[in-house]
């Protein structure tokens, strides 16, 4: 398969502090997931792909949807992360889930699936169509194919004189994505990268979690995002330690928005799912 253009840098990192990170999104977004899980059909007895499994909430997630009758196979170029997904996978009961590691666009797989499903994954790949193209190759006639990824553009819209450190972590943030080679108007783009692939036309939904009071999870999970891009921020000449100072990036978010009154926006999530022609 032609792959011209390099992958992006994967901007969160590889280490532990990233594989905690990674948890706790999966608990912000956790009822995004679900909604669009039963929104796109996936049901009791199917077989499902996961796509870039990572710490192993999605494939998780997919296992309650699919049941004691179906199987979860999750796929993820990291082995390491994906034995900390395997013993979650275990301590949360669940005897249906399989993990691989491997490239998911190059890994000899069947292609008797009943859905291909991935959260934050197609933004990083050099090449999202054809990565969707090959995938849907993996997927029965009348299967499912259904991908949620983020988008920054929106927090253009929440730009406010009133709160200049979200400002910062906002421009921080896109940079070291666009920096990185990631797309970071992915959800945005699930429309056309589908129609492309040769797919049907998507049905899609917009959602983003929000927050404000003091014990609002997603403060420290900003902060522990921040950890994780750090490396990538002062290598790209973004920002200096100093000037994040991650430390206190949880306490001071939450003070600006109580002084300000104006709820922090973590990145909005765009979901897309299709049947396939029978």
């Amino acid at each position: 398969m032609s792959n011209e253009r390099r992958d992006a840098e994967y901007t969160m990192g590889r280490t532990q502090s990233e594989t905690d990170r990674l948890i706790k999104q999966s608990q912000l977004y956790d009822n995004v997931t679900r909604r669009f899980f039963l929104n796109s059909g996936i049901t009791n007895g199917m077989k499902v792909l996961d796509v870039g499994s990572g710490a192993g909430d999605v494939a998780i997630t997919l296992a309650d949807f699919v049941g004691e009758q179906g199987r979860v196979i999750g796929v993820d170029v990291n082995p390491d992360v994906l034995e900390t997904a395997k013993n979650r996978a275990v301590a949360a009961g669940h005897k249906n889930i399989e993990f691989i590691a491997g490239d998911i666009r190059t890994l000899d797989l069947p292609n008797d699936f009943d859905a291909v499903a991935g959260r934050l994954v197609l933004m990083y790949m050099a090449d999202p169509v054809e990565a969707l193209r090959h995938l849907t190759t993996l997927v029965k006639p009348g299967g499912i194919v259904a991908f949620q990824e983020a988008d920054f553009s929106p927090y253009q819209s929440t730009l406010h004189a009133d709160s200049p450190l979200i400002n910062d972590l906002i421009e921080w943030g896109k940079a070291v994505f666009d920096k990185s080679g990631a797309h970071t108007e992915m959800g945005m783009d699930l429309y056309r990268v589908f129609v492309d692939a040769g797919l049907p036309e998507p049905t899609l939904h917009f959602e983003t979690p929000m927050g404000g009071p003091p014990d609002w999870p997603g403060f420290a999970y900003l902060e522990n995002s921040f950890r994780s891009i750090l490396p990538l921020i002062e290598k790209y000449e973004i920002a200096t330690a100093e000037q994040i100072d991650v430390d206190t990036l949880a306490e001071r978010i939450q003070k600006e928005v109580a002084a300000s009154k104006r709820p922090v926006m973590l990145p909005p999530h765009i979901t897309a799912h299709v049947v396939l022609p029978s």
